[in-house]
């Protein structure tokens, strides 16, 4: 009966054993702290997309300025300023020539286009739209603002992010007589490549037009830099790192 017993018992123990082992291996840091640490900068941007919006027109008594015309002269006008064709693309194009829409539609129709123009000084925007045929221009808008050397400062904040992350789980881990041990996991976060856009920047793009307009050049304080504002870019990034503890 003893042997029995003995038995039985060793085996519940060796059962116990093996239960510890896989609880071990399935939780291996049974003991962990999840620390945030954030990394933030402000860049001013240097890479600047404006569309410009195009469109035929006809004075009163004079003939219709075609599309190819005021293509032509954009373009010209853009060389003369200094901006490489690989600065320069087509946004999107309307073309009327179709002998039975316009007489479907019983009314002139205008063709028009649009252009991206990519710059990298705020104040060269200003320039150009003294330079634009103000019969033509329908419109100009900022599409996006980004800076050329984004991919770089990403990648210095996720690192400063992560590196704060450590720095912040040390002095947690000691307030409680802990230690900080190796890094489980880290969460990346999510990028956006659309680049930035502001609606405080178009609305004082579209208020210079108006004024270049009028032939006026600068403001009250008399520099004509000063017509345009952008702001900065903020970039921020939050990563978070689950560390065990020792």
């Amino acid at each position: 009966m003893k042997q029995v017993f003995c038995i039985v018992t060793l085996i519940f123990l060796a059962y116990l054993a093996s239960g510890q082992q896989i609880t071990d291996k399935a939780n291996p840091f049974p003991k962990t702290i999840t620390v945030t640490g954030s990394s933030e900068m402000e860049i001013i941007p240097d890479e600047i997309y404006v569309v410009v919006d195009l469109r035929e027109y006809q004075k009163k008594g004079q003939d219709k300025t075609d599309i190819e015309t005021i293509k032509s002269a954009f373009l010209q006008r853009c060389k003369e300023f200094g901006l490489p064709d690989s600065v320069i693309t087509i946004a999107s194009y309307e073309g009327y020539n179709n002998p039975w829409l316009r007489k479907k539609k019983k009314t002139e129709l205008y063709a028009s286009i649009s252009y991206q123009v990519k710059f990298t000084k705020s104040s060269d925007v200003d320039k150009l739209v003294d330079r634009l045929d103000d019969e033509a221009t329908q419109n100009f808008r900022i599409a996006k603002t980004s800076h050329s050397r984004i991919t770089e400062f990403r990648k210095q904040l996720k690192i400063q992010a992560v590196k704060a992350a450590k720095d912040k789980g040390v002095y947690l881990t000691d307030a409680i007589g802990e230690k900080l041990g190796e890094a489980i996991t880290i969460s990346e976060p999510e990028e956006d490549f659309t680049g930035y856009y502001n609606q405080f920047l178009n609305q004082k793009v579209a208020s210079n037009y108006a004024l270049s307009q009028e032939k006026l050049t600068a403001d009250s304080t008399g520099d004509p830099e000063a017509m345009i504002d952008f702001k900065k870019i903020k970039l921020r990034y939050e990563v978070n790192v689950v560390f065990a503890l020792k």
